[in-house]
């Protein structure tokens, strides 16, 4: 089975959590303090795809069609009118 990341990768999340135990590890745009491990983890990965490591895209948002959320609503309305 193939490496789902590359082990320069794993090395850049590695600096990232270090970063983030001795407390100098900032956030990109506010530049506040990162406390998280997942948001640690985010940093180190995405520095790593700056990079051009092996690293698996971004996970898309879910996105609901209109006909889904249509129909939730007229469920709804059914329910309450009972």
């Amino acid at each position: 089975m193939a490496r789902k990341y590359s082990r320069k990768a794993s090395g850049d999340v590695r600096r990232a959590m270090k970063k983030r135990k001795s407390g100098t590890l900032k956030s990109g745009r506010s530049g506040r303090k990162v406390k998280s491990r997942k948001q640690a983890i985010a940093i180190g990965l995405s520095e790593a795809r700056a990079k051009g490591r092996k690293v698996p895209k971004k996970a898309s948002k879910r996105k609901t069609s209109k006909k889904t959320t249509k129909k939730r609503k007229s469920s709804k309305k059914r329910k309450a009118k009972r």
